[in-house]
């Protein structure tokens, strides 16, 4: 059995730079899980004293606290800074700019629609910039705009890990209906290039693993795709939830890996298929 990486996936840009942010703070408390993977947090708590802030309760006066790359609210930010803590910002530039585009469209007497999971950190996050909340909306699904109060000026955004060809949908029913909408593409590239690779592997591919964290947007997007293309597509957070019956008469193995996997986990990951590979006669 051949074993493929896909031709781009893991580690986005601003994983990578919060991840570096957190290294060079040993000692420091991030507000909120820096990134959807509980392996890497764990790293950066074992090696570097990282803690974790689930809540301002759970942050002291005078600590050093790391904006998680997700972003948090508004006013959680402006509590932090009212009682003097450092703050380091490992918030990730892709995420700012729906922050900025919501604030600013706000003031700005739009009506704001966000496309994406309100119960996800950054959208809880992208949604408090908005002047008034009552005028700031989170949708999923295009069908759910027919509900809404809209002015006759929109702005739209959406999170960062969303599918382009949703996005399309949502802002196609709002220019129909709409005399003026501001379209704000605020999905990141690393996102379409690690979803079209993978696709690209997984129409090849007769199993397909994933390598992330269970409770990530991109990674759970990784494998739906991968899903659409090999049926024998597989999500895991590490080399431990591998299970030899899943290679049983395969000639190819894909894998990809969302946003926050770090590379010594798909390392880990190729060493163990590599294992069992002599196993299953391979």
């Amino acid at each position: 059995m051949k074993i493929e990486l896909a031709s781009s996936y893991g580690f986005c840009f601003g994983v990578k730079r919060a991840i570096k942010i957190a290294e060079e703070h040993p000692g420091s408390k991030t507000y909120g899980p820096l990134i959807h993977n509980k392996d890497e947090i764990d790293r950066l708590k074992n090696g570097f004293s990282i803690g974790l802030a689930e809540s301002l309760d759970d942050v002291s006066r005078d600590e050093s606290v790391v904006i998680r790359t997700h972003g948090i609210p508004k006013k959680e930010l402006a509590s932090l800074k009212e009682q003097d803590n450092t703050i380091i910002d490992a918030t990730c530039p892709y995420v700012t700019t729906p922050q900025k585009d919501v604030e600013k469209m706000s003031q700005e007497g739009y009506s704001i629609v966000i496309f994406g999971d309100r119960n996800h950190p950054e959208i809880k996050g992208v949604v408090s910039y908005a002047e008034s909340q009552e005028d700031a909306f989170i949708v999923l699904d295009a069908k759910e705009l027919d509900e809404l109060p809209l002015r006759s000026k929109v702005a739209v955004v959406a999170q960062t890990t969303r599918k382009p060809e949703d996005f399309l949908k949502i802002t196609s029913a709002l220019i129909l209906k709409h005399k003026e909408v501001r379209v704000f593409n605020t999905i990141c590239n690393a996102t379409f290039e690690n979803q079209d690779a993978a696709a690209d592997l997984a129409k090849k591919a007769d199993v397909m693993i994933v390598i992330g964290g269970k409770h990530s947007s991109n990674t759970k997007q990784l494998h739906s795709i991968c899903k659409n293309h090999c049926i024998n597509s597989y999500l895991i957070e590490n080399e431990k939830e591998l299970k030899r019956e899943w290679f049983d008469g395969k000639e190819l193995c894909g894998i990809s890996a969302g946003a926050s996997t770090p590379d010594w986990i798909v390392q880990n990951v190729i060493d163990e298929i590599e294992k069992i590979k002599p196993k299953i006669g391979a």
